[in-house]
């Protein structure tokens, strides 16, 4: 039985909107701080995903051994990783925290060998290595002789460079959780943990005192990034993951670095330049070769 062609929409849906997510957190930061950007993006994230799992009837509570699990993913997976990409995109450019991010699936790869045993198969340890250089060449802007100095990219380009290892060791431990609850109520519960932990930096940081500056753009964005980009987006990227084999999915977030290449040009301004495209793509190869290896 052929998969519903809907599956497809949804994966390519997903991966579109968060490629146009780090453009509008550049949007909602001319506004307001990070940590109101991620306070107000997953407040309604939250409650996107609450209703997605009421209406498919998923609700149930977790388990009692399981609440700490799921503060622990809450704060690693929403309040440190989204902390590192909102407040390293106030001086990193989008174009920039595209690429890195693209590199994930790479840290996923170290990460499973290091720590599930899983073997790496040798067109695996070359991908890797073309992708770490990839992310040399898009950090340094291709002057790769800043690395002897150690100064290069900006400061926010090293923090989006840590959300990368970081995103990667949210997924392994999210393994445990996926194999016992359904998807879209795992991420409700993970959401809600790190929404829950973001408002206490929103408290301390007053991130309420500048909302008021927000102009409509900014509200355009960050409803943009809580409806789409941490609720539905979430939602149907799991929908197609039930029906599609998982390495058919994953190609699918190739696209996702192009999208932020092209809308931030358009929206921001930001210069194509050859060594951020030259790295991006030898990123990307590198990424296909380790998924290429990996069984499907």
């Amino acid at each position: 039985m052929k998969p519903n062609p809907s599956a497809y929409i949804k994966a390519l849906f997903a991966v579109l909107v968060w490629g146009a997510s780090f453009i509008a957190v550049k949007i909602g930061l001319k506004y307001v701080p990070p940590v109101a950007v991620v306070w107000m993006r997953f407040a309604i994230g939250v409650v996107i995903l609450g209703l997605a799992v009421a209406l498919q009837r998923q609700f149930a509570l977790p388990k009692p051994k399981d609440w700490l699990y799921f503060g622990l993913l809450g704060f690693l997976g929403i309040t440190f990783h989204q902390w590192l990409q909102s407040t390293g995109l106030v001086t990193s450019q989008a174009t920039t925290t595209g690429w890195i991010v693209s590199s994930m699936p790479i840290f996923i790869a170290i990460l499973g060998w290091l720590i599930l045993k899983e073997k790496l198969k040798w067109l695996q340890t070359v991908g890797i290595f073309l992708a770490a250089f990839g992310v040399l060449l898009v950090v340094t802007h291709g002057n790769l002789n800043s690395l002897v100095s150690g100064k290069f990219g900006s400061p926010g380009d090293i923090l989006i460079l840590i959300s990368a290892p970081n995103w990667a060791i949210f997924t392994i431990l999210s393994r445990r959780g996926l194999k016992t609850y359904p998807a879209a109520l795992m991420m409700f519960y993970v959401m809600g943990f790190g929404w829950l932990f973001s408002s206490i930096l929103f408290v301390i940081g007053r991130g309420w005192q500048s909302i008021h500056n927000i102009a409509t753009d900014g509200w355009l964005a960050i409803g943009f990034l809580g409806v789409f980009c941490s609720g539905l987006a979430y939602v149907f990227w799991y929908d197609a993951l039930k029906v599609l084999p998982v390495a058919r999915v994953g190609t699918f977030l190739f696209i996702e670095p192009v999208v932020t290449v092209i809308v931030s040009f358009f929206l921001l301004g930001e210069r194509i330049t050859l060594p951020g495209l030259l790295g991006g793509v030898i990123i990307l190869f590198g990424v296909w070769l380790v998924n290429r290896a990996s069984p499907a």
